[in-house]
């Protein structure tokens, strides 16, 4: 049973704390805050079935669930009021405002998500009417005005076009912001958990540049590249389009080792600058040409002009309205025949699919507007837009080797990010706060979408469809 007690000092042993006198002289929460409190606590109460849950607040310390039990074990913190006002008008989102502003300690980041995921089918009350209908609002804008061109540009403005430097801090050499594929020579999908490569967050590998780390991150990125390229059955002298370029680490692989003529599109004038840049260093010019262009804006002259199409972890950003003009653009841009199509996405599990998806921290935080899509529905617009001249190959589910993509990533994060090399393109972040705030979106980040991968709640596919005609296989 949830039960309380009345503390005089508490301490906890999350990273940055130290004991604290729980019975300060602070001002008493208002009436709105202590409702918000006692809402909370009041749905806590029936939700934790599953793990244990302690809550150290200024005047007393809650407990939910079993401490013994075998589930997750979680120890919070609350610093400031807000904290209960903000979780109460916003839920998850509020959570997640409340962790990066620093109005409230968490000893294990990804616990709280792994006991929250355990209870979902009970903590889903969490959420107050305000909060439900904002969600809603939200998810209907989604759904109705898809993602239209001057969003696109807000969104990596938002999340791609922060800085070169920052994405350098955490990922691999070639820059592959997408799940990497863990074989037997890093250990597998836990092999940093078990002793393998990396085992220790306190040695995380050396900064990309400096070469491949001991982590395994390159190993992993540059298998999953060249998995992708095999899938799509490029060889010498094919043209291969790409939506979505990244940093281009792809279509240079393709242009290098597979001596194919590439046309990739991106949004981010970051990144065009960085991967052309990378594809000039490879002597590659004329043969990789990266365009600053909306996929829905691809010229005439691209008609059937292409072997392969490939794009990784793009469709995330498409919108749900959008997903058969999509594939109508990629099935115009195909020959008609000995063509090959292949795409990942995180995805939704199908019972969990909906075209309008509410605000979450994603959402808000990360890529405004995006969209999880569901392997079925990608399937389904395929079919839908090509007019059945695409068909189903092969479906692959990547979701167990993305925990250890983000841990990887978390562990460079921490080891390479610069504050001052950071507010040099960044003034704002010269201010420690907004720093420490800054980098607590990134933890956020990392543990949440682990958590989410390693529990099932979100997946991630890669399909591959070949013409209708064709024969990937002899088989008499």
């Amino acid at each position: 049973m949830p039960h309380r007690s009345t503390p005089s000092h508490h301490s906890l042993s999350s990273a940055g704390s130290s004991t604290i006198d729980m019975s300060s002289s602070a001002p008493p929460y208002s009436y709105i805050t202590m409702f918000a409190r006692a809402s909370i606590l009041s749905v806590l109460r029936t939700s934790i079935v599953v793990g244990y849950m302690r809550i150290d607040d200024r005047d007393h310390t809650f407990h939910f669930g079993n401490e013994k039990s075998a589930g997750p074990v979680v120890r919070i913190r609350v610093l400031n009021g807000k904290f209960w006002t903000r979780l109460f008008a916003s839920g998850d989102l509020g959570f997640s405002e409340a962790y990066m502003i620093g109005e409230v300690d968490i000893e294990n980041l990804k616990a709280i998500f792994d006991l929250w995921l355990d209870n979902q089918s009970t903590a889903s009350a969490m959420s107050s009417l305000y909060s439900r209908l904002a969600a809603a609002f939200s998810g209907l804008r989604n759904a109705f005005f898809g993602q239209t061109r001057s969003r696109a540009r807000l969104n990596v403005i938002a999340s791609y076009d922060q800085s070169n430097e920052l994405f350098q801090a955490f990922l691999s050499k070639e820059m592959m912001y997408s799940c990497a594929l863990w074989g037997d020579a890093e250990g597998g999908v836990r092999g940093d958990l078990l002793g393998g490569p990396s085992s220790s967050s306190s040695s995380p590998s050396p900064s990309p540049e400096a070469g491949a780390g001991a982590d395994g991150l390159e190993a992993a990125q540059m298998r999953k590249i060249h998995h992708v390229l095999r899938t799509a059955r490029v060889k010498p002298g094919d043209r291969l389009l790409e939506f979505g370029t990244g940093w281009g680490a792809l279509a240079i692989e393709a242009a290098a080792s597979y001596g194919c003529e590439v046309d990739t599109l991106t949004l981010s004038i970051e990144q065009k600058t960085l991967a052309e840049a990378r594809v000039r260093e490879r002597g590659l010019a004329g043969r990789v040409r990266v365009h600053l262009m909306d996929y829905r804006d691809i010229p005439a002259e691209f008609e059937h002009r292409f072997d392969a199409f490939v794009s990784v972890e793009m469709l995330e950003h498409v919108g749900s309205k959008y997903y058969k003009r999509y594939f109508e653009l990629v099935d115009f841009a195909l020959k008609p025949t000995t063509a090959t199509v292949v795409v990942s996405s995180s995805t939704f599990p199908e019972g969990r699919y909906t075209g309008y998806q509410a605000d979450d921290f994603m959402r808000r935080y990360m890529w405004p507007n995006s969209c999880l899509p569901s392997a079925t529905v990608l399937i389904d617009a395929a079919y839908a837009a090509s007019g059945g001249r695409f068909t189903l190959e092969a479906v692959e589910n990547h979701a167990p080797h993305y925990p250890r993509t983000l841990r990887t990533w978390d562990r460079r994060l921490k080891a390479n990010l610069s504050q001052e090399r950071m507010a040099q393109q960044h003034p704002a972040l010269r201010d420690r706060a907004t720093y420490a705030s800054f980098v607590r979106k990134w933890e956020y980040l990392f543990a949440y979408a682990g958590a989410g991968f390693a529990k099932g709640y979100i997946t991630c596919h890669m399909l591959t469809f070949v013409r209708a005609s064709d024969v990937t296989v002899a088989c008499d």
